[in-house]
């Protein structure tokens, strides 16, 4: 008997199919490890994610081509630039409108875009990109990011209808702001740069401005400034709350909690910062004294609208009263809804955290709100995000005061703004050594990524513990 001698391969038809087996199991360990991230540490898959996309702009950020001189942009402002844009906050060491050309301008706005998408659904569009599924664990992960636990079979229409509300919303603006460029003066192009450019950076509460000074050359027009107050507003309240809106209108039985709690603390806090900061700039000759009584009522609802995490501005915040500067700091901190593109502790944070003061005061057993009874877990995920986010703006503020020498109040103020995610600047971040950037450039990428990621690994993070230790209470207070 023979043995059988194998046939030699055919150079001419083996080799071309080699590299097309290795790059397909380089696709597939690509596609196994993000399948694998998404499903164990979705949080960690949310991370990295964000943290390559910022890595991405940066490097474009820094070609020739994206300056308007053709010189490479030094490695701290591009990097400072690209994380600003995609963690939608509006903080800036250079001029937007002159130093960077036309193609940086368009990677700075589709930064903003993709930013605004939010951390955890760029995860899920990532593994739904890569795998062509999310597995359990990633659609629960994508369906609480948009407050929908329930339906998880729905999770990839949902992803689809977050970003159609985006454009459709964006669009909108843009057919507004453009006719009024275009009546100002501009040219036709100009004029609809111009009015994708706010349109995008208003909704998604970036705070970027395509002019060299600002919007403050159109303090008085209503055309103008009324589209952006209404695009950072509706950006502010989520994409979990705009989809209730879209799905329920105005009718208030039909509402969710989350959705309730949203648009009352949000308004609360509109109205509030409107008073406030008229109270305390009304007589500011530095600011809007010397203006008209309407004038000074409609830069006080600008202001308000945009704190939280707008970042447009209509006065120089070095002008500022000390106590307009904290109440901002405050209202900063704050920042929007949850799943929006607005930063800050989120608004439904704080309603948690004055219910269960409330509910403490009042001796009840338990925490309620419009007939719903608050679990003691989301509760701990309140605090948890309220500290972690008090930490990061202390150690960032000492570090700023390390660096830059400058006062309590300025450096306490942008770090608070980039935190925040908000944009609003005493200029701080222009003047400080690339230290003080690389600095604020954490704040903001933390601020963005950092409480939602902590609050979605405590809620879905749970062990199963087969006992308990005895309770004992401690004094507390």
């Amino acid at each position: 008997m023979t043995q059988r001698q194998s046939r030699p391969r055919n150079p001419a038809t083996w080799h071309p199919a080699a590299p097309e087996r290795e790059g397909l199991w380089v696709f597939t360990r690509l596609r196994d490890f993000i399948d694998d991230i998404a499903n164990t540490s979705p949080a960690r898959l949310a991370l990295t994610v964000f943290a390559s996309v910022c890595l991405v702009f940066t490097f474009l950020l820094s070609l020739p081509a994206a300056s308007a001189d053709g010189e490479s942009t030094p490695l701290h402002q591009a990097m400072f630039t690209a994380v600003s844009a995609v963690c939608v906050t509006g903080l800036t060491v250079v001029t937007t409108a002159t130093h960077w050309s036309f193609f940086g301008q368009l990677v700075i706005l589709v930064g903003i875009f993709i930013g605004g998408l939010g951390t955890l659904t760029l995860a899920s569009l990532l593994a739904l990109m890569v795998s062509k599924r999310l597995g359990v664990r990633g659609k629960v992960i994508a369906a609480q990011s948009m407050n929908n636990a329930g339906r998880l079979g729905e999770v990839g229409a949902l992803l689809r209808i977050v970003i159609t509300t985006s454009v459709v919303i964006e669009a909108v603006l843009a057919l507004v702001l453009i006719p009024r460029f275009l009546i100002i003066g501009e040219s036709f192009w100009n004029a609809v740069w111009h009015g994708l450019f706010y349109a995008i950076s208003s909704f998604n509460n970036a705070g970027f401005t395509a002019h060299a000074e600002g919007i403050v050359p159109y303090a008085n027009d209503l055309w103008i400034l009324v589209p952006i107050m209404v695009g950072v507003f509706l950006g502010s309240l989520g994409f979990p709350v705009v989809m209730v809106l879209l799905q329920n209108g105005f009718n208030w039985k039909k509402w969710n909690l989350h959705t309730k709690l949203t648009i009352e603390v949000s308004l609360i806090l509109f109205a509030a910062g409107s008073i406030l900061w008229a109270v305390m700039e009304w007589d500011n000759a530095r600011t809007i004294g010397p203006l008209s009584f309407s004038d000074k009522v409609l830069n006080s609802v600008f202001a308000s609208v945009q704190i939280r995490s707008g970042g447009f501005n209509l006065v120089d915040q070095n002008q500022l009263e000390s106590t307009t500067m904290l109440l901002t700091d405050a209202l900063m901190f704050a920042g929007g809804g949850s799943a929006s593109t607005a930063g800050g502790i989120k608004v439904t944070t704080i309603a948690i955290m004055f219910l269960a003061i409330a509910a403490e005061a009042r001796g009840d057993a338990d925490v309620q709100a419009h007939g719903r009874t608050i679990p003691q877990g989301a509760m701990r995920v309140a605090i948890s995000v309220i500290v972690a986010g008090a930490t990061l703006v202390s150690v960032g503020s000492f570090l700023l005061l390390s660096i830059t020498g400058e006062s309590l109040d300025r450096v306490l103020f942008e770090a608070i703004s980039a935190f925040a995610t908000c944009g609003l600047s005493t200029n701080l971040s222009a003047e400080a050594p690339p230290a003080g950037a690389y600095v604020l450039t954490a704040l903001m990428f933390m601020g963005r990524v950092g409480t939602v990621t902590l609050a979605a690994g405590l809620a879905l993070r749970q062990r199963s513990q087969l006992y308990h230790y005895p309770e004992e209470r401690p004094i507390i207070g």
